[in-house]
């Protein structure tokens, strides 16, 4: 009888504070990615496909609790509790602009032409920014006079041309018509909506809620939401890109990385973080996944093919 052997962790080192946020670019012209992470310590980190360190973004006077990078890899938007959103050129490092908010900036997404930001957070509102007029007011998303959610925006995902998703802890997700700035349809949970990502090659939303891990049509469509219960919380989750056969957990009440088959069976259990895991990422090549706690990590998917 063979066993699948262990995967072993190889450490990001750099951050000094809990690592908020993954974020993988696609594949490049190269064939390599990029990964960036965001931290309490207020300087994200840019890595290659490697883990290698590249740069890091500073700038910032707070913690960065989200950072994304635009799918050519040339530019990466940030999020802080500095009452900013800033957009960074990823070649030179230098910050290209920086957006001011009234609050805490918790979530950020950049659209495919890297030409507008969607930023969201403590405020309740979801703005879109245009790029080729930094200094003109934002836009708000939803009917004058009121906010977008009525909690905290947890996550906002550009998912098509014209088309845009908040996530709220008031429990509910959003999609929003960016020509037209309204609501066109919603989603309730019966929970705080505690993270949201945009699965690029299965387009679907990865959402964490409660005890529950969805995956959601990224449009809306007919298509079926598959939900599942697990017997915990987690904290983030994130669908294998290309077999789509299973999903990786973290986790804030242990320290722990779990797989999961789709069918909610449990896998694996990947032991190495010194505190609460808060965000994981599969790699857009399927081949690994990172995970965030004290510590960047990067787990290679053992397995792979089985």
């Amino acid at each position: 009888m063979t066993t699948q052997p262990k995967a072993v962790p190889l450490v990001a080192p750099g951050h000094t504070r809990p690592v908020t946020h993954l974020s993988f670019s696609p594949i490049l012209e190269d064939n390599t990615y990029l990964l960036v992470s965001s931290c309490k310590d207020g300087n994200p980190m840019l890595r290659e496909w490697t883990g290698d360190w590249i740069g890091t973004f500073l700038g910032h006077k707070g913690a960065v609790w989200c950072t994304k990078l635009s799918p050519d890899g040339s530019r990466a938007v940030s999020g802080s509790a500095d009452f900013t959103a800033k957009i960074w050129d990823t070649f030179s490092g230098d910050p290209l602009h920086s957006f001011p908010h009234n609050h805490i900036v918790r979530t950020v997404a950049i659209s495919r032409t890297s030409s507008h930001i969607l930023t969201g957070g403590q405020e309740k509102k979801v703005r879109i920014f245009d790029l080729a007029r930094p200094d003109a007011e934002a836009d708000l998303l939803g009917d004058p006079g009121t906010t977008s959610h009525d909690k905290t925006v947890k996550s906002v995902v550009w998912v098509g041309e014209h088309t845009g998703v908040s996530a709220g802890e008031d429990g509910i997700i959003k999609w929003w018509d960016l020509r037209t700035r309204k609501l066109t349809t919603s989603l309730a949970f019966p929970n705080p909506i505690t993270s949201m990502e945009f699965s690029v090659q299965t387009r679907r939303l990865v959402v964490t809620s409660g005890e529950t891990v969805a995956f959601i049509p990224a449009l809306p469509s007919t298509a079926p939401t598959h939900s599942l219960n697990l017997p915990y919380s987690p904290s983030s989750a994130s669908v294998h890109p290309i077999l789509q056969d299973r999903f990786v957990t973290g986790n804030l009440g242990d320290e722990w990385v779990r797989v999961h088959g789709m069918d909610g069976e449990e896998r694996d259990v990947f032991k190495g973080h010194h505190g609460p895991v808060h965000c994981v990422e599969f790699s857009p090549d399927g081949e690994m996944y990172a995970s965030g706690s004290g510590a960047c990590y990067r787990w290679h998917d053992m397995w792979h093919g089985i």
